[in-house]
């Protein structure tokens, strides 16, 4: 049977039998070894690697995990791909850092996917622990991650933005094993970076460079050297396969409070969203899918590098964003499928490339992360000729909603589509109780897509009293089920649908000598949705302007993508009575604002 939560006496208690190796997903309040308080590193992972660790959450009703989740791995479906057409394409892409461009059958893909495999349990990977991977969108990464799934290890997508403040946060909390980084991406050094992280980070013990030429070659290490002849490849393969239920992937997202949350997820929590979403959308294995959002994020992860070998459809990567590469690509390659958010479409809408390259292949765009403008949705329409999706999820969840093909004009850009078959939604006010259509509450949700729970915060990853996952957005419940998301409790500012910690760097700014109080809002923006603005009031007789915030800033080691992109000085923050800064002021003066020029 499987697991779920019985609200006996007012608490969760374990409804399956005792030797059911999903049970470790169940709530185990009752045994006094776990402590519920956060406790950044409270075991060695070795005794307890991450599919071991207690984790407090279970959010899909059993009916619906028998019904939708696969109990499948990733790798068994690429062998599904191999054995059904070996010999085609499974994947293609150019490194902006070589010029050269990848091309891989499924036989090819699996035997360096199988050869990495061995290759890192080799190198000491246990089942459980981490591999971290900050790569563009290169074909290791896709083979990467299929290695460890091979292996029963958890990949640890990092975007190619992190630098040390990020990083040394998150791969010493995941107590990463392995971390797979490229020599060169946008002409940044990211061996340097690590190195001088390394006497921070003890557990991990290996750091392999793509494109590298010492000893930490990536190529060197894992694909030059013939591991699958050191081992009895088959046997390790059957002694470490994973369960369904074990965790696959560990992804960082920011909260309230802006320190990044590692979400968990397994095979049938990302392979049962996935499968719903590709027969919503008519997706098959006859489809060709560009992929250009970061596979860092969990879009460009589900969408691209997973879906490919769950339909056995062609993958065509693309590692620096350009609407004009794009517009090529989608003619060469007969792209019919991408995903990406408002501003990727509003890129390849507006570029002059798409009169000179046939794009005609092309038949859904899906945008998510930040809402579609109407006048967006039919241009789009028009110039692309492609039927344009709109979507909501979150890394915890993937997509939860999208609209459906079909859907009048006015569902696509006026609402965030309807839930995804073993999803649910409901708008809620803060006691939990549903809301009626028309009233905007508290988004929440459950179902087959829902993540496992916060790494090390079970404190973070209960459920409300009857099931529901509060996703911290604002939205309201219109008809048919279609939601409208109309804001967010969080303090999470989304810029071209990149989450920004304002909590992380508000604290930064704070630190400027000169600053007395910061807030950090959003401006509204036609291409990215919102760009922030940081609000000052500063300490008596000092001065700041925006090259010296951004200067700071650097200072801070903090990816720059996350600095704010307007600042404006005023002699007094507005606040409540009880000292409190009254942001939404600040987001309406920041309503007629635009970012600093240059």
């Amino acid at each position: 049977m499987i697991s779920h939560l019985n609200l006996a006496n007012g608490r969760p208690t374990c409804q399956m039998a005792s030797n059911d190796p999903r049970r470790r997903l169940c709530v185990k309040i009752n045994d006094r070894s776990i402590n519920p308080a956060p406790v950044p590193y409270p075991y060695s992972p070795r005794a307890n690697p991450v599919n071991k660790l207690p984790v407090a959450v279970e959010w899909t009703p059993p009916e619906w995990a028998e019904r939708y989740w696969p109990n499948r791995l990733l790798t068994d479906y690429l062998d599904d791909a191999v054995n059904r057409h070996p010999d085609t394409v499974a994947l293609t892409g150019r490194s902006s850092m070589t010029g050269a461009t990848v091309t891989l059958s499924w036989r090819e893909l699996r035997r360096r996917v199988d050869r990495m495999a061995a290759g890192l349990a080799g190198l000491g990977v246990g089942k459980g622990e981490v591999v971290a991977c900050q790569l563009p969108n290169w074909w290791e990464f896709v083979a990467l991650h299929l290695a460890c799934v091979r292996i029963g290890a958890v990949t640890n997508p990092l975007m190619p933005i992190f630098r040390q403040r990020e990083l040394r946060y998150m791969l010493a909390f995941a107590r990463a094993r392995v971390l797979v980084v490229p020599r060169l991406f946008r002409n940044f050094d990211y061996p340097s970076m690590v190195q001088a992280m390394r006497a921070d980070l003890p557990e991990l013990h290996h750091v392999l460079v793509v494109g590298g030429t010492g000893e930490d070659a990536f190529e060197q290490i894992l694909l030059a050297r013939r591991w699958e002849d050191e081992c009895d490849t088959p046997a390790l393969f059957a002694q470490r396969r994973g369960s369904p239920g074990d965790v696959v992937q560990l992804l960082y997202t920011s909260g309230t409070t802006g320190e990044p949350k590692g979400v968990l997820h397994s095979s049938n929590t990302l392979l049962g969203i996935l499968l719903q979403y590709a027969k919503r959308l008519e997706l098959t294995g006859g489809d060709v899918i560009l992929m250009a959002s970061p596979m860092g994020h969990q879009a460009g992860f589900m969408y691209g590098l997973m879906m490919s070998p769950m339909l056995g459809a062609k993958l065509v990567l693309q590692d620096i964003w350009a609407p004009e590469e794009a517009a090529r690509l989608i003619q060469d390659e007969g792209v019919t499928y991408t995903m990406g958010s408002t501003p990727f479409l509003a890129d390849l809408t507006d570029t002059p490339a798409i009169e000179r390259y046939d794009i005609g292949t092309l038949r859904t765009f899906v945008s998510s992360g930040a809402p579609i403008p109407r006048v967006l949705v039919e241009r789009a329409s028009r110039r692309l000729g492609a039927r344009i999706i709109s979507a909501w999820g979150m890394t915890e969840t993937g997509s939860v909603t999208t609209t459906i093909p079909g859907d009048p004009d006015d569902r696509i850009f006026g609402t965030d589509g309807v839930a995804l078959p073993g999803m649910e939604v409901r708008v809620a006010d803060a006691a939990d109780r549903a809301l009626p259509p028309g009233t905007e509450g508290r988004l929440q949700c459950r179902g087959i897509g829902n993540f496992v729970g916060y790494f090390m915060r079970p404190d973070l990853s209960q459920p409300t009293a009857d099931g529901w996952f509060d996703t911290g957005d604002l939205a309201v419940m219109l008809e048919g089920g279609y939601i409208r998301i109309t804001g967010r409790a969080k303090d999470i500012l989304i810029r071209g649908g990149e989450n920004i910690p304002v909590i992380e760097v508000e604290n930064a700014l704070y630190r400027h000598p000169a600053i007395r109080e910061v807030a950090i809002v959003g401006m509204p923006d036609a291409r990215l949705g919102e760009r922030a603005c940081a609000f000052v009031s500063l300490h008596p007789g000092r001065s700041l302007d925006m090259a010296e915030m951004v200067a700071f800033l650097d200072t801070q080691q903090m990816a720059r993508q996350y600095f704010p992109e307007r600042l404006e000085v005023l002699d007094e923050l507005p606040h409540t009575a009880s000292g409190k800064i009254q942001k939404f002021h600040l987001r309406e003066l920041a309503r007629s604002l635009e970012p600093a020029a240059g």
